[in-house]
């Protein structure tokens, strides 16, 4: 039996930038996910004003188990369909998702398009806000046509379990204190235009923040080369300064710009270099790190102001042998 409710509301639901995707955690584990989360759990007597405007009051209030999502993924363009599975929850293992704090979730039950669809017409309006309920007559009706056609076992299926919370990092490595303290000092103010100005520069965030992490993590200034062969950073094993004493690159993006969408990019060099060497990618405060040996699927992570257990992992596969 369907889990679809009689006549449900049709919403969309943004999974994130074109370069900071979220769309396959939510399908993963079976969740839609809003932020801002570090906002706290979201209660009636809270203002809209806190969470950046109403959109997680829809969310965790107006929605409804049963309801119909529309997971977005561009101006009118879908990714997947869901069903409402649960009420408002606040889930605190959601609270860096490439970089967004998106603890406000409900449980869906998401059934993936074969591949992502663009209606005809702006159906979200010219611009979409992250949670809304859609009254748009042509998405309603693929939205009901779609729910109606088989397969439909995915509407009662079992929802996937839910990740563990990690736990923080009980002690930054002694080396790394003052890189990170700077990026908690910092970030916050990058993000105020009032009080800051405009956004870091790539180059600045790669001359304040990941040469001084490299620095901190052993490799000497000469191991180092910016801007070597259009590849922001290179790092070296030995000198001379060739591709075959490369022992990774890193591609830099601004803030913001979100540094998942920059692999292409880095892989692109990787290749120019015609060695396989692995990549990581970095806004100055996150770090992701690619493996070329494992078809550049991610193998370590690290945010330096959200820092968990996990990112010794990247903390070792950076630092100098």
């Amino acid at each position: 039996m369907s889990t679809v409710k009689h006549n449900p509301a049709i919403w969309q639901l943004a999974s994130g930038q074109s370069t900071r995707p979220s769309a396959d955690v939510f399908l993963k584990h079976g969740v839609g996910l809003i932020g801002p989360g570090d906002a706290g759990i979201w209660k009636p007597e809270r203002d809209d004003d806190e969470f950046e405007g109403g959109f997680v009051r829809r969310f965790a209030s107006e929605m409804e188990v049963g309801d119909v999502v529309l997971l977005r993924t561009g101006i009118a363009t879908i990714a997947a369909i869901g069903v409402v599975a649960s009420e408002y929850q606040y889930l605190n293992q959601f609270d860096d998702v490439n970089g967004w704090d998106l603890q406000h979730a409900r449980r869906v039950r998401w059934c993936k398009l074969p591949q992502d669809y663009t209606f005809k017409t702006a159906v979200f309006g010219a611009n979409p806000t992250r949670c809304s309920r859609t009254w748009n007559d042509e998405a309603k009706d693929y939205a009901e046509r779609f729910l109606k056609s088989p397969p439909t076992h995915w509407q009662e299926a079992p929802l996937p379990a839910l990740p563990v919370e990690e736990p923080g990092m009980r002690q930054v490595p002694h080396n790394l204190e003052g890189i990170v303290a700077q990026a908690q000092d910092l970030s916050g103010l990058f993000w105020d235009r009032q009080n800051f100005g405009d956004h870091p520069t790539e180059d600045e965030l790669v001359a304040h923040f990941v040469v001084p992490f490299l620095r901190a993590l052993g490799w000497p200034p000469e191991r180092i080369a910016v801007k070597w062969r259009y590849i922001d950073v290179a790092v070296f094993s030995a000198l001379p300064r060739t591709p075959e004493n490369c022992r990774f690159v890193i591609e830099a993006k601004r803030l913001g710009a979100g540094v998942e969408g920059a692999l292409e990019q880095a892989k692109g060099y990787v290749e120019s270099l015609g060695v396989p060497r692995d990549v990581i990618v970095t806004d100055g405060i996150r770090y992701r790190s690619y493996s070329s040996a494992k078809a550049f699927s991610p193998v370590a992570y690290a945010n330096l102001i959200r820092l968990k257990q996990s990112a010794v992992e990247l903390f070792d596969r950076v630092k100098r042998p």
